[in-house]
């Protein structure tokens, strides 16, 4: 770091704070950083020029943001070494950050990915979502269970700012006036963009009762306090339509007043915006478009086209639950000023098809978002090879008969900036040793490290940077979970939604398993921690009776000594994208083992790849595409293929009390679950009835999968420990062939296919 630079940024910290830099606490230096950061991004503000994106997502996990706009402000070495030279710690810094409370997982998480990779392509789109007052919760664990508590995120120096834009919004036949907040998004060496962000000036948080329970009627008061309000009831099921409506609304009108602004008279919106609708939670802003232009005077036949080549939606699941559905009474209540476009939507749609399935409203009156969503737009695509190829042949076959020319797919990316040079330096420094510095801006570069695969003096590098980013998240866990770990252990990693589909209790069986072994002497090759991050949704009573199964067993293994020293399990309280950006360098094996057809994507796996783990998992989502990447020598596959769990559920001829009672192995661990052992250390009602989901139902079939993982399992620790240096280079093949999941090049590819936006060059 040249001195000029370390003396300018000891000046604006100085002026900021108005003393020496060591004599400032951490929260001066962060509100003056903050500070800093923002009065940069703003001269990377460019005036759009043509059409510009508009990315609707109910989430935007954005995870905190000071050393990620330092790192694409080009600021981060030189306040680092500031810091440095006047005895304070980066890493402390960052903890009086808030983590913004804005998202939940995977959905979430791509579309921060998203914002960061259009302004460092210096493409002009902005995110609309709603700024929660406390995201989806705070989770902590009390009795080995679950339990959620509001997570105050809004507290202190904030990055989202308030704005004079207000825009009216009518619910339920009651005016309410949605606020505009704004968030600037920087790009790596690019523009700057915004997350936009509606809220009510009304809403009061003195409604949360006990945990995150509230009035849910009070709408003026609980509409934006949390992400996913519950949904087990009526309430909260039209809670979520006021959510839905009121970010879509709010952010049509907006879209609308800005493009008017730019020149547009609406009949040539489509050269001023383009629309993408993240999954289904923003499909209301398909009628609710329409409704606003057919009140500034456009015919509404021309409306549909207009807003059919403006919008594209983006499928994220194959899981038919998640594919929203509404009683045609709930949208009645809420929005009645949007029924009769819908209702003529459905008309036009019966008007091109005789097959029910691909109706809006079907004859029980029930709402279809995802058919809407599909006739309605000009693009339909999917997020990974697999999933997308299984929308088109089995889930939404009916409507790729019809549209084939809307299909198409785009395989999910992360940001590298955030998931390398943020929370890995070291092995970003060895790689910028190795190639230069070209991969941060462009990941294909990532390819020259194959050159590298076989170097025993670079792959002894690689392993002490993993170790040493192990002993980094034992700090961390001991620092924040006062959970001590071994680093010298090999690290298993889990970390997602807890999901049945996702199989936690696939892993949990395992780790039965392995502690039965031990106990019977058969001793490890080398001791095992496995890590879980996750949180299951308030409502759903067996995501959240895996978690207490894990916890249990876990205390279980604490309390033996013969086992613990050779098993370990650790579950990481209120998993975020901070923890995440601890665990995934120092994850060895990373578990993504899902059941075959179920997971859309995945970007974990990608994460994970990127810095230096191997992937156990099925032939499933993205693991399709890493697998074909890095070669069958470099992941571990096991499991059904996705052809033959579609033929079991088509068949219905799968029953898991068959394989429970042919099975040695599996009845041994499933009857565990309910044995002296974990009833003494866990809640017998939660443990018995995981196992009878397990024996009666296991609708994600665990059990045909489960000896293929152990074994896929057992090879994988047997290979990290008989050759360390053979799996070094495994894990610098997959490093070298993580570049084509770059969200950069998805974005890249969204444009191209769908977008059609003009980039501002290369501004910096």
């Amino acid at each position: 770091m040249e001195s000029k630079d370390m003396k300018r940024m000891e000046r604006a910290l100085s002026e900021r704070c108005k003393k020496e830099i060591g004599q400032c606490s951490y929260e001066e230096l962060y509100t003056a950083l903050l500070g800093i950061a923002e009065e940069e991004s703003k001269k990377r503000i460019i005036p759009v020029k043509g059409r510009k994106l508009y990315y609707i997502s109910a989430e935007f996990l954005i995870g905190k943001l000071l050393s990620n706009n330092l790192i694409n402000l080009g600021l981060y070495d030189e306040v680092k070494a500031c810091l440095d030279a006047h005895g304070k710690s980066m890493s402390r810094l960052e903890e009086v950050e808030p983590e913004p409370s804005l998202g939940n997982g995977g959905l979430g998480r791509l579309a921060s990915c998203f914002l960061d990779s259009l302004a460092t392509l210096n493409l002009p789109g902005d995110g609309i979502g709603l700024r929660y007052h406390c995201g989806l919760f705070r989770q902590k664990f009390i009795h080995q269970s679950q339990s959620e508590a509001p997570d105050f995120w809004l507290e202190g120096e904030e990055w989202v700012h308030k704005t004079e834009n207000t825009y009216t919004v009518s619910l339920a036949g009651k005016d309410y006036t949605a606020r505009l907040y704004q968030l600037a998004v920087t790009g790596y060496e690019g523009r700057t963009n915004h997350l936009n962000l509606f809220d009510m000036d009304t809403v009061d948080s003195s409604v949360i009762q006990e945990g995150i329970s509230f009035e849910k009627t009070e709408i003026n008061k609980n509409l934006t306090l949390f992400l996913y309000p519950d949904d087990s009831d009526a309430a909260g099921r039209l809670l979520r339509i006021y959510q839905q409506y009121f970010m879509v609304s709010a952010g049509a009108q907006m879209i609308l007043e800005e493009c008017t602004e730019r020149g547009s008279n609406l009949h040539d919106l489509y050269d001023y915006a383009a629309i993408q609708i993240n999954d289904t939670h923003p499909s209301m802003v398909i009628p609710e478009l329409i409704r606003l232009l057919g009140e500034k005077g456009i015919e509404f036949n021309e409306a549909v086209e207009i807003v059919t080549k403006v919008c594209a939606y983006t499928n994220h699941t194959i899981l038919a639950e998640a594919l929203e559905k509404w009683p045609r009474d709930y949208l009645d209540t809420v929005v009645p000023q949007l029924m009769p476009v819908i209702e003529k939507l459905d008309e036009i749609v019966r008007g091109r098809t005789k097959d029910e399935s691909a109706v809006i409203i079907d004859d029980s009156q029930t709402v279809h978002m995802a058919h809407m969503d599909i006739h309605f737009t000009h693009s339909t695509n999917g997020v990974a090879a697999l999933h997308t190829e299984i929308l088109k042949k089995s889930e939404l076959q009916q409507f790729y008969s019809l549209y084939p020319e809307k299909f198409n797919n785009k395989t999910n990316g992360i940001t590298f900036r955030r998931w390398l040079l943020k929370c890995n330096p070291k092995l970003s420094g060895l790689i910028e040793d190795l190639i230069g510095p070209d991969f941060k801006k462009d990941a294909s570069e990532l390819g020259k490290l194959i050159d590298f695969a076989k170097d025993e003096e670079i792959l002894r590098r690689l392993a002490g940077i993993k170790y040493d980013n192990k002993g980094a998240l034992a700090e961390w866990l001991q620092h924040t979970q006062h959970i001590t770990v071994n680093p010298h252990s090999m690290f298993l990693i889990q970390s997602k939604r807890l999901h049945e589909y996702k199989r936690q209790q696939l892993n949990l069986l395992y780790l039965i398993h392995k502690y039965l072994e031990i106990k019977a002497g058969h001793m490890p090759k080398i001791p095992v921690t496995a890590i879980f991050g996750a949180k299951a949704a308030p409502a759903y009573t067996i995501a959240k009776d895996i978690i207490h199964a894990i916890l249990t067993l876990s205390s279980v293994i604490a309390g033996d000594p013969q086992v613990s020293r050779w098993l370990q399990i650790v579950f990481v309280e209120n998993y975020n994208v901070t923890a995440a950006e601890k665990m995934i360098p120092a994850c060895d094996l990373s578990e993504q083992i899902s059941l075959a057809s179920k997971e859309a994507s995945g970007t974990g796996n990608m994460k994970f790849m990127l810095n230096g783990a191997l992937t156990l998992g099925t032939m499933d989502g993205a693991n399709v595409e890493i697998a074909e990447a890095v070669g069958s020598d470099n992941i571990y596959i096991f499991g059904q293929s996705s052809d033959q769990v579609i033929r079991r559920y088509a068949h219905g001829d799968y029953r898991a009390e068959e394989w429970y009672e042919a099975d040695f192995n599996i009845k041994r661990a499933v009857d565990f679950l309910t044995g002296d052992i974990m009833i003494k250390y866990g809640d017998k009602e939660k443990l018995s009835r995981l196992q009878r989901e397990l024996i009666c139902k296991d609708w994600f079939q665990t059990l045909p999968d489960f000896n293929a993982y152990i074994v896929r399992k057992e090879q994988a620790i047997a290979d990290y420990v008989l050759n360390p240096v053979e799996w070094a280079g495994k894990c610098m093949v997959n490093i070298s062939k993580a570049g084509f999941f770059s969200s950069d090049r998805t974005i890249e590819e969204y444009n191209q296919d769908i977008w059609h936006l003009s980039s501002d060059g290369n501004l910096y």
